[in-house]
């Protein structure tokens, strides 16, 4: 495990040390990366992830440098394995936050630190790292104690979809995609994770999907870069807004995620994502853990 650029690329085995590390770090005070420097570059605006990183770094002892896109010379046209190969002389990891996945694996090839993806179009592994063991905490114990759950994506078919169903060739749950036609998922990556052995499942029916559910996951409808169109999109999904009548429809004790920010009236209810089945505070929460065990993975 060199870098992290999607789910594919680890083992269950690799997944399931990052949770595990991820829970007992959160007890701790130790600075395993102490004199170590992540570099930082994100094209794409962030609260969590850029918050979350920094603080990691910080608690692990090491320092972050933080480039926009306007402090970095990729913003400016220069090569991407020219700032590859730049930055490598000078920290020992980076985090990149962008919009084409093939920016990031060109990053990557041509970088000689790992290389961590904050996001992109396609993917969102270390969000899904972090909705993972948040459901272990309440659902089961261990990756392995997540067996015979059933886990909804409710919505648009998008990075974070993607990234979960990735997740699902990997760990023992039942995953169920509702998505309108023309918002599902990308199909490579569901043939793949079913391939590989994923319990995998688009459904058209959200009342189907839904019926119960363990955990229900949604996200914004206009992702950033698909802002105008947003109308569109509104028209499109607001059949498969999580409500209280769809949650109905779930288990009782049903668990609510979304990776924020919210849309609230939109593809989450007010009283949904505050009600009593939200793990979303929680879910926010165990970013910080994720990322401080990806970061002693990676850079000790």
């Amino acid at each position: 495990m060199k870098d992290l650029l999607t789910l594919a690329e680890l083992t269950k085995e690799e997944i399931a040390s990052i949770i595990e590390r991820a829970i007992t770090l959160k007890g701790l005070k130790d600075k395993p990366l102490a004199g170590k420097t992540l570099g930082m570059i994100f094209e794409k605006a962030s609260t969590r992830t850029r918050v979350s990183f920094e603080a990691a770094m910080y608690q692990l002892g090491g320092y972050a440098i933080f480039l926009n896109q306007s402090d970095s010379q990729v913003g400016r046209g220069e090569p991407v394995k020219d700032t590859a190969r730049v930055m490598s002389s000078y920290v020992d990891g980076v985090v990149i936050r962008t919009f084409g996945h093939e920016m990031i694996e060109e990053f990557a090839e041509y970088a000689s630190v790992p290389v961590i993806n904050g996001l992109t179009d396609k993917h969102h592994p270390c969000q899904v790292l972090a909705d993972v063991l948040t459901m272990v905490e309440k659902k089961g114990s261990g990756v392995d104690g997540l067996k015979g759950l059933k886990v909804v994506w409710l919505g648009d078919g998008n990075n974070m979809a993607n990234s979960w169903i990735e997740a699902a060739s990997r760990l023992p749950f039942k995953l169920v995609l509702a998505c309108p036609e023309g918002y599902q998922p990308d199909e490579d990556i569901v043939k793949r994770s079913v391939a590989e052995g994923g319990e995998v499942e688009l459904c058209s029916s959200v009342k189907d999907a839904l019926k119960d559910a363990d955990v229900i996951n949604t996200d914004v409808w206009a992702s950033m870069g698909w802002e105008d169109e947003s109308e569109k999109r509104v028209r499109a999904l607001e059949a498969y807004q999580l409500n209280s009548e769809n949650l109905s429809y779930a288990k009782p004790d049903a668990m609510v995620l979304h990776c924020l920010p919210a849309h609230r009236g939109e593809e989450i209810t007010e009283d949904v994502i505050e009600g009593k089945n939200s793990s979303v505070w929680e879910q926010a929460a165990n970013r910080l853990h994720v990322q401080k065990a990806i970061l002693e993975k990676l850079l000790s």
